[in-house]
């Protein structure tokens, strides 16, 4: 098996429903997300996929969370905005158009600070 891993950045703002604390309110940080993406063989050339491929795919997803109050978009205004289900929402997102193109997502790492963070797989 081959293991690739992208790192990607965006900046927003949440706040936690049903949350006992500070991050009941509006506050934001500086996220952090590492796409990891798997594969039995390379092609001719031997690669899995172009990393650039991997970081558009990503970018197209994060591009929707950029500069966000993710509580106003669609999805986070039923599921709770925490950084499990971001990574989730991510690892949606991105997962399929990662498969249509021969590899698998295997899994979406958030960071919200440089010691947090949640990741969802499969």
């Amino acid at each position: 098996m081959f293991r690739l891993a992208v790192k990607k950045e965006f900046s927003a703002a949440h706040s936690l429903r049903e949350y006992q604390g500070k991050c009941e309110g509006l506050h934001g940080h500086n996220w952090k997300v590492e796409a990891v993406v798997i594969a039995k063989e390379t092609d001719s050339r031997g690669l899995v996929m172009d990393f650039h491929d991997i970081k558009e795919i990503l970018n197209n997803v994060l591009e929707v969370l950029d500069h966000k109050h993710l509580n106003s978009i669609v999805y986070f205004k039923k599921v709770n905005p925490t950084s499990e289900n971001i990574a989730k929402y991510i690892f949606k997102n991105a997962g399929d158009k990662l498969k249509s193109a021969g590899c698998k997502l295997k899994e979406i790492t958030v960071w919200e600070s440089d010691n947090c963070s949640a990741t969802y797989f499969k």
